[in-house]
């Protein structure tokens, strides 16, 4: 009887010990992907949030289209938006630094000078556009920037990008902008249009989507030179950038997750807009930003993007730092150190 009852409880110990092994070897197959789980379900879960969102009528808010669609009829990851255009940054960030607006999109220069005025309170969260100023002329003499040399240039965008951009490029490739080039200063682009329409002038430094109107008013109007391009051939380890969309550091620190999200519906309208160039002409059009048949000629050379995180420290503070060499006041007198960039 003892006997039995020794067998008996050996086997149960057996089979207790048979189990035991196989949950400890079930759960150590489950662990990392219930820890997987958890570890999505706490990245995709937020509080989602209101923003108010400024856009200057171009190339920046041209990438934003598909998400005020999107917006308009409930179809983003959950926060939502308010968007305003304007003409001008000037219309913008006085909006933006008396905490009237959440995030505006403003050329990136801007950025850094307003992260310096206001001792740190403004974050820059994506590239939004690269280069989109050209050289256009009327004629085929230029074909390199060298050629550019004793030329007159008409521009417009005296002490922004465009300026300091030119500038750069001009001296890079051996020529002196105070000497080897007569710079032609504009209060407005359309004013460049004009001179170029009226034979005033044969080349001028513009950018889309003027180019585009401008080639439908001038007969035998080029795009003589990329600047994106120029400036990609330099190999200098920065990129040439327009604009920048930027947030109140009060705004990022109070939902950082949220903020996360937007930039997600931000890149996925980007997206949309680079690969449905007819349709998101139309919504162009449809929100005034341009005229729907200008936008649809004008966007393959927008250089529209949305760079964030690595990317975004990749491109956008070698591009300060070539406008910081140039003229510190550029970007408001010192370089934005680390907490500029939300990556």
């Amino acid at each position: 009887m003892k006997k039995n009852l020794k067998h008996l409880l050996a086997l149960c110990l057996t089979i207790a010990l048979v189990f035991s092994l196989a949950a400890c070897g079930q759960k150590a197959d489950e662990t990392p992907n219930d820890a997987q789980n958890d570890q999505q379900t706490e990245q995709e879960e937020f509080t989602p949030a209101s923003y108010s969102i400024a856009a200057l009528k171009g190339p920046t808010a041209m990438g934003l289209v598909k998400l005020m669609k999107d917006s308009e009829s409930g179809e983003t990851t959950g926060n939502e938006y308010t968007f305003t255009l304007a003409g001008s940054a000037d219309e913008v960030t006085p909006a933006l630094l008396k905490g009237e607006l959440d995030m505006a999109c403003v050329p990136a220069n801007l950025a850094a000078v307003l992260y310096n005025k206001t001792e740190g309170e403004i974050e820059v969260l994506a590239v939004n556009t690269l280069g989109v100023l050209y050289i256009v002329e009327n004629g085929e003499s230029v074909h390199s920037m060298a050629d550019l040399k004793g030329k007159t240039i008409v521009a417009a965008g005296k002490g922004s990008t465009p300026e300091y951009a030119l500038r750069y490029l001009l001296t890079e490739n051996g020529i002196d902008p105070d000497n080897d080039v007569m710079i032609d200063w504009k209060s407005e682009h359309s004013e460049c249009v004009a001179a170029l329409a009226s034979g005033q002038a044969s080349v001028a430094l513009l950018p889309q989507p003027f180019v585009t109107v401008a080639q439908s008013k001038i007969e035998g109007l080029r795009m003589a030179l990329d600047l994106n391009a120029e400036w990609d051939a330099l190999d200098n380890g920065s990129a040439l950038i327009t604009g920048v969309i930027v947030a109140r550091r009060a705004v990022v620190e109070e939902n950082p997750a949220a903020v996360e999200a937007f930039l997600k519906d931000y890149a996925a309208s980007v997206d949309w807009v680079n690969a449905n160039t007819a349709d998101a002409a139309a919504l162009i059009g449809e929100y005034s930003i341009v005229d729907a048949a200008v936008a649809e000629k004008a966007l393959p050379y927008c250089n529209i993007v949305c760079l964030t995180g690595a990317d975004l420290l990749e491109a956008l503070p070698g591009y300060l730092e070539v406008l910081y060499n140039a003229s510190p006041a550029a970007v408001g007198g010192e370089m934005p150190d680390n907490s500029f960039y939300f990556a």
